[in-house]
């Protein structure tokens, strides 16, 4: 995934058309989940479907369709559901940090118990491993993951967004070893362009602006691979550029 300007990262999403076992979506659905740090964009391309979400204020569906823009942030539980050939862009604020396991799942609570039950249920096979075997196992991920959000939403829907709390700390848990390298990263990304943008405001208010004289044009291509497998379909990723 490429850092855009402002350090966004984007890819394109097939969302999985892989029948769900609650039978919600007339195509599929993706693996709920949040990002504990990052706000995330679904811009529409293609097909129809929804965005289910649990958050502060409940449960809710966007609808998707060509055109659309929908956005989450950090702490939203969301579901993407396939009616037909959904094809999303999603943008991502942090880049690097996504990438580096900034979203959680919606497992049972018995495996976000354990960290080391949790990353086994959601690290897909590695090397090696045929897509068939990567397809079946982001599969059974998915299914997983509908499982604890069936509760998750049961208990929403009967106690209100307090029953979220449990959810985000075993989130707030699981990655909290990751912190001091997503630290670094967003430090060396992120925050330069943050910085340069003071720094060129700040110039401007002097009357001086020798910024615009170091403005670059960059390009990027499409991994050439096989899109992978994420969390709600089939990504097509851009190289790093940084």
């Amino acid at each position: 995934m490429n850092g855009l300007p402002g350090r966004v990262s984007v890819s394109n999403l097939r969302v999985y058309d892989w029948p769900a076992p609650d039978g919600v979506g007339r195509a599929g659905s993706g693996s709920p989940h949040l990002h504990v740090v990052s706000s995330e964009a679904y811009v529409v391309l293609a097909g129809t479907g929804s965005v289910h979400t649990l958050g502060q204020s409940g449960f809710a569906v966007q609808p998707l369709r060509p055109g659309s823009i929908v956005s989450f942030g950090p702490g939203v539980v969301h579901r993407a559901v396939n009616d037909g050939e959904l094809e999303v862009l999603v943008l991502m604020s942090n880049a690097g940090l996504p990438e580096a396991g900034d979203a959680v799942l919606t497992f049972p609570a018995t495996v976000l118990a354990d960290p080391a039950a949790y990353r086994a249920a959601a690290t897909l096979p590695g090397r090696g491993a045929t897509d068939e075997e990567i397809a079946a196992a982001a599969r059974r991920r998915r299914d997983l993951a509908l499982e604890g959000y069936a509760e998750l939403a049961a208990a929403v829907d009967r106690i209100g967004p307090d029953a979220l709390r449990p959810f985000h700390d075993a989130a707030t848990r699981i990655v909290r070893p990751f912190a001091p390298r997503w630290q670094e990263l967003w430090t060396r990304n992120v925050h330069p362009e943050n910085a340069s943008t003071a720094a060129a405001l700040e110039g401007l208010f002097r009357g001086a602006a020798p910024h615009l004289a170091r403005g670059t044009v960059s390009t990027i291509e499409a991994n050439a691979e096989p899109r992978r497998y994420g969390m709600c379909g089939r990504l097509q990723t851009w190289p790093s550029s940084t």
